[in-house]
């Protein structure tokens, strides 16, 4: 594959990203509401999925473009003693369900990042989540997977390859955090 065929396929694929703009808009929604009532966005995801969901968070904490106050949010990816102590007592599944259980409250958002949308140590979160009042978001592929079927809502990109989902899952991202620093920007 020459690189202007994967420029094109990419292009394709961001092209009908635009069909989900009704998703995206209840998206950001879900996640302005939780920031508005002082609650955060937590995220979890495996290999580049987690690298995604440490992203992600940096943007709410940090900054994305505006200069404004740090937004509460967690990746549950990036505690290292924590990932590997819940390996080893409970078993990778309980990595994202463990934390959450202690790092969670209601009216939190979780949002679960798999290409597949059935990983098992996401899908063990959801749970947590639900029992815990916290609304359940999911990045996924085109199937959508098992995580379809447990989320308030999922965010299902076109596609069905891991590196395009991923490309797709970051922009994704990039624009819920530019909404949502912009509708709480005048609140800091």
């Amino acid at each position: 594959m020459s690189f202007e065929s994967y420029c094109q396929t990419v292009a394709r694929n961001f092209e009908a990203l635009g069909a989900l703009e009704d998703v995206l808009a209840q998206a950001a929604d879900i996640w302005v509401e939780a920031l508005r009532n002082g609650n955060k966005v937590i995220f979890c995801g495996n290999g580049g999925s987690a690298a995604d969901s440490q992203h992600l968070a940096a943007e709410l904490v940090g900054r994305y473009i505006l200069e404004r106050e740090s937004l509460p949010s967690i990746a549950l990816t990036v505690d290292s003693s924590a990932l590997t102590a819940i390996a080893n007592d409970y078993g990778y599944e309980q990595v994202f369900a463990r934390q959450l259980s202690g790092l969670g409250k209601a009216g939190d958002v979780f949002v679960g990042i798999t290409t597949s949308g059935n990983s098992g140590n996401i899908l063990a979160a959801v749970k947590v989540a639900r029992k815990m009042g916290i609304k359940v978001m999911g990045f996924t592929g085109k199937s959508g997977g098992q995580l379809a079927e447990a989320c308030d809502l999922c965010i299902k990109v076109p596609s069905d390859k891991t590196n395009h989902i991923q490309e797709m899952h970051i922009a994704v991202g990039h624009y819920l955090c530019g909404v949502t620093e912009n509708r709480l920007g005048s609140l800091n």
